[in-house]
């Protein structure tokens, strides 16, 4: 898996139990070489002026570097190939156009080349067959998410807070929805390059040594997207610098804009959970977003009457969930079953999602 932030590749080695509990035997993650995460970035900006050869380039570029993280992992793990059923490969998103024509999701990484350089059979391109079904081919975490982390007896949120944040409703009365709230990590991640050149705010601590900006902060929550229905889905191609610039009309402080974009994830994630599941009691986190304390102590102080942890005390380390996600869809591909759940996404129906190459 490699999310929006583009800040590695996370590979997990996951074994799946017959009454469907895991358990995870091994970890890697490669940090995205600088050349390749800047091509990325030039790529998703919708001026982006390059060439098919450097698109293609990077396709074939990042299947090496994938095919090469996993092969780490195997011999990581002193499993032989053979043990192992398939690789499930998200790819990097660089385009995701769900609601307007020509409807698609793009995402880079040659998987002929994962299972070429593996052996191991590879399964890629997840999202367009529920595009195709009419869905918005994003969030496809929920369906996991219900799968090992829904209660018998508890109205539980679980928040996936990447570079997009997303969150699965899991009610023991209803069917799991979940949608896209907006950004996670992206504005921040982006703003924090742009003034301090540094990839991510450690911490939260740059936000933290800020004020939010009130007025700024109600101008960037009255834009379309925070109003618009679920299902519903968004990505960097959208919330980026270009969208913050156009909201920075007059002279803020740094800090005070950083601190702002962390007040805008915190309360678009609460928001969206107080309108979707007001009942809900618990509150769970994973991904990057996990580890900004600053951004988990604002979570705490919009929700209070609300348990919010990190999906550690569930038993799934939050770092490494949305990897373990795709070796569970890859695991429903190869054995026929649906992947997305048509609540989450708006397809027609459910959908056994991907393709596969055989190793």
């Amino acid at each position: 898996m490699s999310g929006t932030s583009m800040d590695a590749i996370d590979a997990v080695l996951v074994c799946f139990k017959p009454d469907d509990q895991l358990e995870t035997s091994e970890v890697h993650s490669t940090p995205f070489p600088e050349k390749i995460r800047q091509s990325l970035r030039e790529l998703i900006k919708p001026d982006w002026a390059g060439s098919l050869k450097e698109v293609a380039n990077l396709n074939a570029t990042l299947g090496t570097l994938y095919a090469q993280t996993a092969q780490t992992l195997i011999d990581k793990s002193g499993l032989p190939k053979e043990a192992i059923s398939a690789i499930g490969n998200h790819g990097q998103t660089v385009w995701h156009q769900p609601d307007i024509e020509p409807r698609f999701s793009w995402q880079l990484g040659d998987a002929n080349q994962i299972a070429e350089i593996t052996g191991v059979t590879t399964i890629a391109d997840f999202r367009n067959r529920d595009i195709a079904a009419g869905g918005e081919g994003a969030p496809l975490v929920p369906a996991f998410h219900q799968s090992v982390f829904s209660s018998a007896n508890k109205h539980r949120v679980v928040v996936n807070i990447g570079g997009i944040s997303n969150i699965s409703v899991l009610s023991p009365e209803q069917s799991t929805i979940g949608f896209d709230t907006g950004p996670g990590n992206a504005l921040m991640d982006a703003w924090c390059l742009q003034q301090q050149s540094l990839a991510y705010d450690k911490d939260g601590q740059w936000a933290a040594s800020g004020q939010c900006n009130q007025a700024l902060l109600q101008q960037f929550l009255q834009d379309p997207y925070f109003k618009r229905p679920y299902p519903k889905s968004t990505g960097k191609e959208y919330f980026n610098l270009g969208w913050l610039n156009s909201h920075l009309d007059k002279a803020i402080p740094e800090e005070d804009v950083q601190a702002t974009l962390l007040e805008l994830t915190a309360v678009s994630i609460q928001q969206s959970i107080m309108e979707a599941a007001p009942q809900t009691e618990e509150v769970y986190i994973c991904g990057g977003g996990a580890r900004n304390n600053a951004l988990m102590s604002r979570l705490r102080a919009l929700m209070p009457a609300v348990r919010l942890e990190k999906t550690d005390v569930l038993g799934i380390d939050a770092d490494w969930v949305e990897a373990i996600a795709f070796a569970w869809l890859a695991r429903q591909t190869l054995k026929g079953l649906p992947g997305n759940l048509p609540s989450a996404t708006g397809a027609k129906d459910f959908r056994v999602l991907g393709a596969i190459y055989t190793a």
